[in-house]
């Protein structure tokens, strides 16, 4: 039934080539993208752009219209900088 130096079945073996399937995948290389860098750069960059509007505000007079446009400024330079440091990866 099965040559002398076969310890199994010959379904059980991996062959590299088939004549009627594919040629065998090579798995894809780890993604560098990392959710929580994602996040702790828009936050960084939220709360850098908070503090800069936190300033100008107080220098102009109006503390909370600062932080208003800082937090605006923030959210978009955020994503801006998500998008530059991860732009290549996805």
């Amino acid at each position: 039934m099965f040559a002398p130096n076969e310890a199994g079945p010959p379904c059980y073996k991996r062959r590299e080539t088939s004549g009627i399937l594919a040629a065998l995948m090579q798995a894809a290389s780890p993604s560098s993208f990392e959710p929580a860098g994602a996040g702790g750069l828009l936050l960084g960059v939220l709360v850098a752009c908070i503090g800069v509007g936190v300033l100008i505000g107080w220098g102009a007079g109006s503390i909370g219209i600062g932080v208003l446009v800082g937090a605006v400024v923030g959210i978009f330079g955020g994503i801006f900088a998500v998008y530059r440091r991860y732009r290549g990866v996805i």
